[in-house]
C-alpha cells in the first residue's frame, strides 16, 4: 500500500512473494526464526513493537505475524499486519459508542 499513512511502503506485487524478500537484510535473521516457528506449528502468531523516529516525530508501531493454515493444517504462508498505534496508546478513560452521536 502507498500513501501518507503507510508505515512500511509495500506495493500489491509483494503478495505471494517470499516474506524475506520484503524486509531489509539487517532484519532477516530476526524474522526467519519467527517464520520457521509459524511454519512448524510451534506458534500461530508472533508480535512485537518498535519505536520509529521519523522527522515528523516518534511513532509506536505494532507488528504481528499470523500463520495461515488450511482446514487440513497445510501452511501456505504468513500474513504480516503492521499498525501505527501511537494514537491508540494515548487513549484514557472510556468513550462509549453513543458518546459519538452527541
Amino acid at each position: 500500500m502507498e500513501g501518507a499513512r503507510c508505515i512500511f511502503e509495500r506495493t500489491p506485487d509483494v503478495i505471494g512473494r517470499n516474506v524475506m524478500s520484503c524486509h531489509h537484510p539487517d532484519s532477516v535473521h530476526i524474522i526467519y526464526p519467527i517464520l520457521e516457528d509459524l511454519r512448524a506449528g510451534l506458534r500461530d502468531t508472533a508480535e512485537f513493537w518498535i519505536q520509529t523516529r521519523p522527522k515528523q516525530g516518534s511513532r509506536f508501531i505494532h507488528i504481528r505475524y499470523f500463520a495461515v493454515r488450511s482446514p487440513q493444517g497445510k501452511f501456505p504462508g504468513t500474513l504480516e499486519v503492521t499498525q501505527d498505534v501511537t494514537d491508540i496508546r494515548r487513549l484514557e478513560g472510556e468513550r462509549r459508542l453513543l458518546d459519538e452521536l452527541k
